[in-house]
């Protein structure tokens, strides 16, 4: 009896002493990291001047001129020949695809969006389009154009084109209206040193754009307030409020102008806030420069 114990105290320790081992998991298979996006390659620009555009639409060759010197293809052209061009942008794209960038003032403004819309029939995307003062005929902006962006004046006779996007649109879009600053006018809106410092600029990052969300861009439409600084946001994006936020303190976080963020959301720069609430902030795509556009082009100087 005794020996039956011991054996089976032995066998029992011998169990605790080596238990089986057991086989080590396999490791689970690590996916490859994605291959590196392919760069951009430079964007061809296209510009074109309003009627009569070498006597009033000359801020559009100066522009060409800086583009050029930023090391870009750019080309100004008359309004008149809109759709022999387009069609030469189309076949250039399908040779070899690269970033198109639109930018007219006047009935150039609207050629750009003739032009786009010549390309949306071709399923060609248009990176840019970016209308100044265009005429009131100029059409809606079609669903191909990724970025819109409208500077003009609701009260001009001569421009005034008040340009919306067509219903379903979700690339991004900014119109800002000049209307209340007095010294910019028809023929000189094209000429702001520090808007086409922008302009430049946007063209520039077209390669460091990064890939936005179905819907995650707001409309922007502004009123900007006479003698005031003139920033070209791309689009705007909604932010919840949190508790303690206010207007002022959401304009500071951002670092936007109060009114900016009144008028996107149709509130009172005092407005009272509410947490959880959603509140649209302009923004760029990419980070801008430290220095705003000026609204209004520089005095002529005196001779």
């Amino acid at each position: 009896m005794l020996a039956a114990v011991a054996l089976l105290a032995l066998s029992t320790g011998a169990a605790v002493a080596s238990p089986a081992k057991s086989k080590p998991a396999a490791a689970a298979p690590v996916a490859p990291p994605p291959p590196p996006a392919e760069p951009l390659p430079p964007p061809k620009i296209y510009l074109f001047r309003g009627a009569m555009g070498p006597i009033f639409s000359t801020g559009m060759d100066r522009l060409g001129e800086k583009l050029t010197k930023a090391g870009f293809s750019a080309d100004v052209y008359e309004f008149t020949i809109c759709r022999w061009i387009g069609d030469r942008a189309i076949s250039s794209y399908k040779e070899t695809p690269a970033p198109i960038v639109l930018i007219g003032h006047s009935m150039g403004g609207l050629c750009s969006v003739v032009i786009s819309e010549m390309a949306a029939k071709e399923n060609i995307p248009i990176s840019l389009v970016i209308a100044i003062d265009p005429a009131h005929a100029t059409g809606d902006v079609p669903l191909n154009v990724e970025r819109f962006i409208n500077i003009f004046l609701s009260d001009s006779v001569l421009g005034g084109g008040d340009v919306v996007a067509v219903p379903g649109y979700r690339g991004h879009y900014a119109s800002y209206d000049l209307k209340e600053n007095s010294r910019v006018s028809h023929i000189n809106i094209e000429k702001s040193d520090d808007i086409h410092r922008q302009i430049v600029e946007m063209v520039t990052q077209l390669p460091r754009i990064p890939a936005q969300a179905q819907g995650d861009a707001v409309p922007l439409r502004y009123l900007v307030p006479a003698n005031t600084l003139v920033e070209l946001w791309d689009s705007g994006v909604r932010v919840p409020v949190r508790r303690g936020d206010t207007m002022e303190s959401i304009a500071a976080a951002n670092r936007v102008p109060l009114w900016s963020i009144a008028q996107s959301n149709s509130l009172a720069e005092n407005a009272t806030l509410t947490p959880g609430q959603s509140i649209v902030v302009p923004r760029h795509l990419t980070p801008p420069e430290p220095t705003a556009a000026l609204a209004t082009p520089p005095p002529p100087a005196r001779r």
